[in-house]
């Protein structure tokens, strides 16, 4: 499983610099700019140091690539939502953010990675942003769609799925998850049977998503219904690191 983090892409050039990010945290309520690395030594190269500390509920995260220094690493990615179909991401330059070494041994804990996200849809606010890459499900979505979905689920909505995981089909005709092993330590598995109709799996899978991002792992077979009220058999697979979803 790919390292919580989350990227945003602007064009060459065209990347923020610490000031910027100062002026965003000042606006917008919830989260500081709590380290400068550039004013260890000289306060008055404030902004120059390419990487900034940021403080958001209580937990702090690295945000590097900043302008004028060099940009981070271009991030993974495979899935792709709300952006065109000619989206060429190794067009841009990238700045990430993700947990500060003190919460490496807590990345994947619920509140570190729902702060990520928010903290992620907040800087996806920036002038400039092309697109928002969430690494762990390797997801390249438009900023306005990122930030939406995220903010929403924060509040209280549904899990942002195609934001914070995503559902691609498989060789054999099934849907299977990426990224939602995060939350759950699990991915989905729509079995064939369940998926003959595309757009109908695709509604089951969402659901079926914000539903174990709320219950947790499954340990145990389970019933639920789809959308249109049809019986699903939800089982954990041998090796507990798949839920396998079949009809009835």
């Amino acid at each position: 499983m790919t390292a919580s983090a989350a990227s945003l892409l602007f064009a060459p050039g065209e990347r923020p610099r610490a000031d910027a990010i100062v002026a965003l945290a000042r606006d917008q309520a919830g989260f500081a700019v709590s380290f400068d690395p550039a004013t260890r030594d000289d306060p008055a190269s404030a902004g120059q140091g390419g990487w900034l500390e940021l403080l958001a509920n209580g937990l702090t995260f690295d945000l590097a690539g900043l302008g004028p220094g060099q940009p981070a690493p271009l991030p993974p990615r495979a899935h792709r939502y709300g952006l065109p179909a000619d989206f060429d991401p190794g067009l841009y330059e990238a700045i990430t953010v993700r947990p500060g070494p003190h919460l490496a041994s807590g990345a994947t804990m619920l509140p570190v990675v729902r702060s990520l996200a928010w903290l992620a849809a907040r800087l996806a606010s920036l002038p400039g942003v092309k697109a928002v890459v969430w690494h762990p499900a390797r997801c390249l979505s438009s900023p306005e769609q990122f930030a939406d979905a995220v903010l929403r689920w924060v509040e209280g909505g549904v899990f942002p799925a195609f934001s914070l995981a995503a559902l691609a089909p498989m060789p054999d005709g099934g849907l299977h998850s990426e990224g939602l092993a995060l939350f759950t330590g699990q991915e989905l598995r729509l079995e064939p049977e369940v998926a003959p109709d595309r757009a109908a799996a695709g509604k089951i899978g969402l659901r079926l998503l914000h539903w174990l991002v709320e219950h947790g792992a499954l340990t145990e077979p389970e019933r639920l219904s789809d959308p249109d009220g049809a019986p699903l058999r939800l089982e954990p697979s041998a090796n507990q690191r798949f839920v396998r979803v079949w009809r009835g």
